[in-house]
């Protein structure tokens, strides 16, 4: 995906948007938070790492991705919390293709709190089975759909990490555009500042020789959210979002005697998305299309680069929590009060 060209797109949407902005108040905002929202997601999973090297990269690259692309995501709310969990079925014919692209595996665990003007995040991901996807830049006369790739079993990458935002207009509901939690009914948009920030552990095994490699990263970001309202039940919600960061590696060679080397990258981020939803007091619908795109140098003339592009389709229903929910939840409110 040329993201350049995205970028220029939904800074272009907000450039026409944000003509049409309208200050709001609180009493505009419609919270869900007593009732308990349960939703379905299905989803494409486009992640794959992108190795370039040399002065003309887009010739010289390695794109290493998984075999499952599509995902299948449930997710429960209620009050200012918010869990999802993810996982790649294997009766889709799309993650199925195991004898050319190997076996893949992808599952993971969000968890989100909405305190106030603050959004916290934190999430687990197990990503396992990777394969070489451009193989006609390096074996001539390749065939894709006939001939396999280039297989990598025991290539895992598992995730820990979250972010911190605060959304600076007050009067805008970045819930509502998330998780559907909350619904604003007039348009507008609000500058999100956020941090963001995990530990991922890469690990491999070649020939019977291990390797493995931790890099922990942290980001500062800024991003703008608009949320155009149309009549009293459809939204269009575009944003786009950048950041600088650093990451710190530390990687060790088993073949090697357990050698360790460590490493500091400067990083950057670029992410953004476009929702579209219908919503009702019982029912909602819609879909998202996001992409995100974080790049580093490794050393001269060599980047890589970790790219995910996904398409979304939801629907959801609320209804009013069982006693036993209501109470726990009020017992467990009492200890946090954060809750």
């Amino acid at each position: 995906m040329n993201l350049q060209k995205a970028g220029f797109v939904l800074l272009f949407l907000f450039a026409i948007l944000s003509k049409a902005q309208t200050d709001t108040d609180t009493a505009n905002i419609k919270s869900y938070a007593d009732q308990v929202m349960i939703r379905a997601n299905l989803d494409t999973n486009l992640e794959s790492f992108i190795f370039s090297e040399g002065e003309n990269k887009d010739e010289n690259q390695q794109i290493f991705s998984i075999n499952n692309k599509i995902k299948i995501s449930l997710s429960v709310d209620y009050r200012i919390i918010s869990a999802t969990l993810s996982f790649a079925p294997r009766f889709f014919p799309d993650n199925k293709d195991n004898a050319l692209k190997g076996n893949s595996s992808y599952t993971d665990f969000s968890f989100r709190l909405f305190p106030k003007r603050f959004i916290q995040t934190l999430y687990y991901k197990n990503v396992k089975g990777f394969y070489l996807e451009n193989m006609q830049d390096f074996v001539p006369g390749w065939h894709e759909g006939k001939d396999p790739h280039i297989q990598f079993p025991d290539l895992r990458v598992q995730s820990f990490g979250g972010s911190t935002s605060y959304v600076l207009n007050k009067n805008f509901s970045v819930r509502s555009i998330y998780t559907q939690g909350e619904w604003q009914k007039y348009s507008g948009g609000s500058w999100v500042p956020f941090l963001d920030y995990d530990l991922t552990v890469f690990s491999n095994t070649m020939d019977g020789q291990k390797s493995k490699e931790l890099q922990y990263k942290i980001g500062a970001n800024i991003g703008y959210f608009y949320n155009w309202v149309i009549g009293k039940k459809v939204n269009i919600a575009p944003y786009l979002a950048f950041g600088l960061g650093g990451k710190f590696s530390s990687f060790r060679d088993y073949a090697e005697g357990g050698s360790k080397e460590n490493a500091q990258y400067f990083t950057v981020r670029m992410e953004g998305g476009l929702h579209a939803g219908y919503n009702t007091d019982r029912f909602l619908f819609g879909g998202k299309l996001n992409f995100s795109a974080y790049a580093y140098d490794q050393k001269q003339n060599q980047t890589v680069e970790n790219n995910t592009v996904y398409g979304l389709l939801y629907i959801g229903y609320r209804f009013a929590p069982p006693k036993v929910v209501e109470k726990t939840y009020d017992k467990i409110q009492k200890k946090i009060p954060v809750l």
